[in-house]
């Protein structure tokens, strides 16, 4: 890989990119918040399981196929995988942070030139979601498809193991500890999503809308998902 295309995707998955991720936490404040995740042990296995149960097989699978649509210039199939996205998000915090993390990243990319105009236009017609939008940035670097799910998959560790320590909350040692264990699994979490095509990619995590949903109404929460 390039040395530029590897630096644009260590910055794509920068904790100070910005386009808001560290003010989510995906449920995790919740499963915290219901002593699901309330220790430094439970709280790693809930965001191990939160990696092969979620994101493997839904977002990973919609950016890897997303990359191939705008490197192809498929903008019909680009439309198709952003409403899918939009359709799985089974909460109104979920769906807001999508949204709002996908906008983020539209403007962003219209600041840099690793996006044609004609492609940031595509992504402007429709409400762009964040695995979209990121799916156009990665594709831009021209780095090979399962580095650009790496970086997506890293990045929302990161964040991940962050809102761990908030809520839990937890030492830095211990976050680090959790996202050792996040990044072992991540490797075979991304071989399944490039596993998955159309009819095999899903979005079905009934405990992750449930906990969102109780999350609307938490008395005490430091995020907004």
């Amino acid at each position: 890989m390039l040395d530029s295309s590897l630096m644009q995707l260590m910055w794509l998955a920068s904790p100070a990119l910005p386009i808001g991720g560290f003010s989510y936490s995906e449920c995790l404040e919740s499963a915290v918040d219901t002593e699901r995740a309330a220790t430094e042990s439970d709280a790693s296995a809930w965001l191990v399981d939160h990696l092969h149960l979620s994101l493997a097989r839904s977002d990973l699978p919609a950016v890897a196929q997303a990359i191939t649509a705008w490197r192809t210039d498929d903008h019909e199939r680009i439309a198709a995988l952003n409403a899918w996205v939009l359709q799985t998000r089974e909460s109104s915090e979920l769906r807001q942070q999508t949204e709002q993390m996908g906008r983020s990243l539209l403007e962003w990319l219209r600041n840099h030139t690793t996006a044609t105009p004609a492609q940031i236009s595509v992504l402007a017609a429709q409400d762009p979601t964040y695995p979209i939008a990121f799916a156009l940035a990665a594709s831009a670097t021209q780095a090979p498809m399962r580095d650009c799910l790496l970086t997506y998959a890293f990045g929302w560790a990161e964040n991940m193991v962050q809102a761990a320590i908030k809520s839990v909350p937890l030492g830095q040692s211990a976050g680090q500890r959790i996202l050792s264990a996040l990044t072992a699994e991540i490797p075979a979490a991304i071989d399944h999503a490039l596993s998955l095509d159309d009819d095999t990619r899903q979005a079905f995590s009934p405990m992750l809308a449930i906990l969102s949903s109780q999350h609307e109404g938490q008395y005490s929460r430091l995020f907004r998902s």
